[in-house]
């Protein structure tokens, strides 16, 4: 059996410092994942590089740039196995042996089945001291969408919501505007501006009229998705503002074909589907090369996405307000349960304090699609 290798503190420090370099290109990469490299030799960094986009070098051969002549026999860092496989770029692990390095930590292994461990063994065969793991736990959740789409074919979907203390995302009469403070809404800014696209139904577009933009927090805005059957939309509304961000309407055939003119003029882009469901749209944006989801719609689209297997992460914002009113819309409509004992149960839940409201994140287990 393998020794483990032993990991030093500054080893750690070093792989933080890759996932902030990763960072730095948040929401600019898919269907690539967020990576960053440092290199060190005597103690002291020589190198450091982030992959910025599709198409564009990886982060080990930014780093290894940085570093020049001075990489040899040094050891490099990198929050994700370096690459084995010839795709838009040749692959990393051949420059890092042609650069004669010393030494590589890994923070994870690639889930891509074109490398998987091969670019680790490359790296070996060729003398050099590999020890991966460092940090695995970090290096997972900031790649998470490109993890679950690189196994399962399909976007990672996360379901953003904001709601009463009663439970409830509006008034009797639709007014939602605001139920949470500012500071959970500035972090849902924040959480836009991770993912490549952000998704609501007609009735949003209707009562809200949403930008769906950062508001600032980056100049990265996602992709902006309306899911509308029957395309009763009004003929002006924020969205239809493509200079700020894309807009994508998804309806099925035969729909005002007067409102799909108007909308084309103003650079909207349709998709035409024959039944329209939240598993139809997210294989579209998975051929569009979106890795990452965020849906912010309303309670009846919630549950159909649950139910379709399109939505892995719940983020709840509950904020101390009590709005009553018996018809006053919920969260998430019919999934069809009926007993308790049949309620989703997230897991590796979290809750955090956002000023006065509560964040509470988790996943939903694999029990639908």
């Amino acid at each position: 059996m393998e020794n483990k290798p032993k990991i030093s503190a500054f080893d750690v420090e070093m792989m933080q410092k890759c996932l902030q370099l990763a960072q730095r290109a948040t929401g600019k990469t898919s269907p690539n994942p967020l990576v960053g490299s440092v290199i060190v030799k005597d103690g002291e960094i020589i190198g450091e590089g982030f992959h910025p986009g599709v198409g564009q070098p990886h982060a080990e051969i930014f780093a290894l740039n940085d570093a020049g002549e001075k990489a040899k026999g040094a050891t490099v860092y990198v929050n994700l196995e370096p690459c084995n496989h010839y795709g838009r770029t040749p692959p990393c692990s051949e420059a890092l042996i042609k650069a004669q390095v010393g030494k590589v930590v890994a923070g994870m292994v690639d889930p891509d089945p074109r490398v998987a461990g091969g670019g680790i063994q490359k790296l070996r065969d060729a003398g050099i001291e590999v020890i991966v793991g460092v940090e695995e736990t970090a290096c997972r959740q900031l790649n998470e969408a490109f993890i679950y789409r690189t196994i399962h074919q399909q976007p990672f979907g996360i379901l953003k919501y904001a709601m009463t203390l009663d439970g409830k995302i509006a008034t009797i009469k639709g007014h939602s505007a605001w139920v949470t403070g500012k500071a959970a809404r500035h972090l849902v800014h924040q959480v836009r501006s991770t993912c490549d696209a952000v998704i609501i139904g007609g009735n949003t577009v209707r009562q809200d009229n949403p930008n769906l933009t950062t508001h600032g927090v980056t100049e990265h805005n996602p992709l902006r998705v309306v899911m509308s059957r029957s395309l009763d939309l009004p003929s002006d509304c924020n969205l239809w503002n493509t200079d700020v961000a894309p807009t994508l309407i998804f309806t099925e055939e035969n729909n005002n074909s007067t409102l799909q003119k108007e909308l084309n003029t103003k650079g909207v882009d349709l998709i035409t589907v024959a039944a329209l469901t939240p598993k139809i749209v997210m294989e579209h944006l998975y051929q569009q090369g979106i890795s990452k989801v965020l849906w912010e719609c309303g309670g009846t689209l919630a549950a159909r996405a649950i139910a379709d297997g399109t939505i892995q992460k719940v983020m709840a914002f509950i904020a101390p307000k009590i709005i009553g009113g018996t018809d006053a819309p919920s969260p998430v409509g019919d999934l069809g349960l009926s007993n308790m004992t049949e309620a989703l149960q997230l897991k590796d839940v979290e809750v955090k304090a956002i000023d006065s409201d509560i964040l509470i994140e988790g996943y939903i287990p694999m029990l639908f699609g």
